[in-house]
């Protein structure tokens, strides 16, 4: 099998500066060469192909005409590779793709010789180029010939081979008429070397359509689609086991290899597709820098290209071929992008788990400050109130009820803030409590632990999809967040309502307020606000002004509720 690397398109547009542009290219001589060799070469494979099939048509009664027929249709791909090889004088390159496949006996070869295309056109290009060819020496001939009897006319000015007669005299040229014919022999040879071009260009469109392997096309189509998917998978990075072996999968559905597996550096694989072969397990072999190991064997081909995960060995993709078959070029190349694409999959795993470890640190290291500014404040202020009761019981009875009322609620703070802490630490808190019970949570540790006076008006838990629940309680927790940090409100007023347009989720305070004019674009928290809302369908409005205390809305569209289930029927 071939494919073309180089068209005739590349080599159809060569700078040309002048006249004599043609005329002094090598690119001219080399497609004189080939039209030169065009009609011998046509000839020789016009009567071999003609003398064969004749042959073995005559000779089919007696059972050799099987073998000569067969034996001329053997020649025509073979004869196919001398015209690829000729094609080159012409500036068309075919690269070997694939080695010859190996056939089980002659009905297969026989069968996929019929089957395959490029027999046919191979067959079309053997029978065009002899009549082909003699219609360009024809034409070149002539017009050569013309050329160089004008360009040797001062030889035979003097003495003419052939008189020319006017009139019952003879005409005979002077010295400027010889040069004139002078002039007119180079400009025939301009226009020989410009027709010879011109043929070489349709020589080289004609060798590209009918020698060129069209399969080539469909695989590169195949492997830029595999590529394409490749790249969707890896940059969603949901699941480094799927993304490995749709990664395999596609490089065994896009190339001619019988199975593909992406191996661990110890040789384990990681993922595969296709079926199971001992090439596939066990130590890879030395890799050269930055290429490929390519080994053929009796029981199948194997490629192992190497896999770079931020650069370090992240293994290998090893691909198992049919015997006698193995990955050209190109396809090497489509399996080396896979390899990458693999590497950058396992290098975003790497650092995602890393990413995952130092959220951890830090959501600890939160979790310490929360309980130290919240949990061991209130249990130190606890201890002090009991000792407090303890050293005033029986001596100052109205000293010592205030220090319990101060210890119990204390004690009810820190419950409330404990219960807030483990309730943002659980994720699935909020599918379990729902909406209405996280921000009931939120708003008792805000008192417990800011001195805040919230009146929270949360009503039944409103019917919305989780995303939407998840966006409506991280939304009101920055804004009493904010509350806290910029408003120096003495009060919070937490309400959720469902109504016709949807669950609107409300929070104000009676704090210091804010221009809005002067941040156009709203503070950090607020953009992270809006982009919440935004991503599951909502709105924010945040409104506010200096002395007003500030009040942020976030409406959310309400999740449809489930049709009742239709009533049983009752069987007969």
């Amino acid at each position: 099998m071939m494919e073309v690397m180089t068209g005739p398109a590349a080599h159809g547009h060569e700078r040309r500066e002048g006249p004599l542009a043609d005329l002094l290219s090598a690119r001219t001589y080399r497609v004189a060469l080939y039209v030169g060799l065009a009609l011998p070469f046509g000839g020789l494979v016009f009567l071999l192909l003609a003398a064969g099939t004749l042959a073995g048509v005559l000779t089919l009664p007696l059972l050799v005409g099987a073998g000569v027929l067969l034996g001329t249709l053997w020649l025509v791909p073979g004869l196919a590779g001398v015209q690829r090889w000729l094609a080159g004088l012409l500036g068309v390159e075919f690269t070997r793709v694939l080695p010859p496949p190996a056939h089980a006996g002659a009905l297969p070869w026989l069968r996929a010789t019929l089957s395959d295309g490029a027999t046919y056109r191979a067959l079309m290009f053997h029978t065009v180029q002899l009549p082909l060819a003699a219609l360009c020496w024809l034409v070149l001939g002539g017009l050569l010939g013309v050329s160089l009897l004008a360009l040797t006319a001062p030889l035979w000015v003097g003495r003419p081979i052939l008189p020319v007669l006017w009139d019952g005299g003879t005409v005979a040229l002077s010295g400027p008429g010889a040069a004139g014919l002078v002039l007119a022999g180079l400009g025939g040879l301009i226009v020989t070397a410009g027709v010879l071009n011109l043929l070489g260009r349709v020589w080289a469109w004609l060798a590209f359509a009918l020698l060129a392997n069209r399969e080539s096309e469909v695989n590169a189509r195949r492997e830029v689609a595999a590529l394409r998917r490749a790249a969707g998978r890896v940059a969603l990075g949901d699941d480094l086991g799927a993304t490995l072996a749709d990664l395999a999968g596609q490089a065994r559905a896009a190339s001619t290899a019988r199975a593909v597996a992406l191996c661990a550096p110890d040789g384990s694989v990681r993922a595969a597709s296709g079926p199971d072969h001992p090439a596939l397990h066990g130590p890879a072999p030395a890799l050269p820098a930055g290429g490929a190991d390519v080994r053929y064997a009796a029981d199948g081909t194997v490629a192992t290209l190497p896999v770079v995960a931020g650069g370090a060995d992240g293994g290998t993709l090893r691909a198992v071929y049919a015997p006698g078959r193995g990955p050209g070029p190109d396809e090497l190349a489509f399996l080396l992008s896979i390899a990458d694409h693999a590497g950058t999959a396992l290098h975003a795993a790497e650092l995602i788990a890393r990413a995952g470890a130092r959220a951890g640190e830090q959501e600890r290291a939160r979790l310490a400050r929360e309980l130290h500014d919240s949990v061991a404040q209130a249990l130190y202020g606890i201890t002090l109130g009991a000792k407090t009761a303890r050293a005033t019981l029986g001596r100052d009875e109205v000293r010592t009820r205030a220090s319990l009322d101060y210890t119990i609620r204390l004690a009810e703070g820190g419950v409330s803030e404990m219960k807030a802490l483990l309730f943002s630490l659980r994720p699935d808190a909020l599918e379990e409590g729902g909406l209405v019970a996280a921000l009931s949570q939120h708003a008792h540790a805000l008192e417990a632990r800011h001195g805040l006076t919230v009146h929270a008006t949360l009503g039944a838990e409103p019917p919305l999809t989780p995303p939407a629940q998840a966006a409506a309680y991280r939304v009101a927790q920055e804004a009493m967040h904010n509350v806290v940090k910029h408003a120096r409100a003495s009060q919070v007023w937490l309400t959720v309502e469902t109504g016709e347009e949807g669950v609107t989720v409300r929070v104000r305070d009676d704090g210091r307020g804010f221009d809005p004019a002067a941040l156009p674009g709203g503070t950090l928290g607020q953009r992270g606000m809006r982009e919440r809302a935004r991503e599951v369908g909502g709105t924010l409005d945040v409104t506010s002004a200096a002395g007003t205390g500030t009040t942020v809305t976030l409406t959310l569209p309400a999740a449809p509720r489930p049709s009742p289930l239709p009533p049983a029927e009752v069987g007969a």
